[in-house]
């Protein structure tokens, strides 16, 4: 249940992190396109193309992040051990 709860709240973290970096994004391509100096046909041309790259570098990113995400499962399911906090350094010294 604790390794549930860990996937979540990461998941949770990850999903306002990459929801803070689109509108980033989004915003800086906008101002990008406002400010470019091309006529319209080519800068549609490079938004269409940026907007693809974008696309897909989610989807990788994505992606990664779930395998990742399946893998530390994984692996907390293998080593119930090792899923809970271990002790401090300094606990362990004593």
């Amino acid at each position: 249940m604790d390794s549930f709860i860990f996937v979540l709240n990461l998941i949770m973290k990850s999903g306002k992190v990459l929801l803070g970096l689109l509108a980033g994004l989004a915003t800086g391509a906008v101002i990008g396109v406002l400010l470019a100096p091309d006529k319209g046909s080519e800068t549609r041309k490079k938004f269409v193309k940026k907007g693809d790259d974008l696309s897909d570098n989610i989807k990788q990113k994505f992606n990664n992040f779930i395998d990742n995400l399946a893998k530390k499962g994984k692996e907390s399911e293998e080593n119930p051990e090792n899923a809970e906090s271990s002790p401090s350094s300094s606990e362990t010294q004593k």
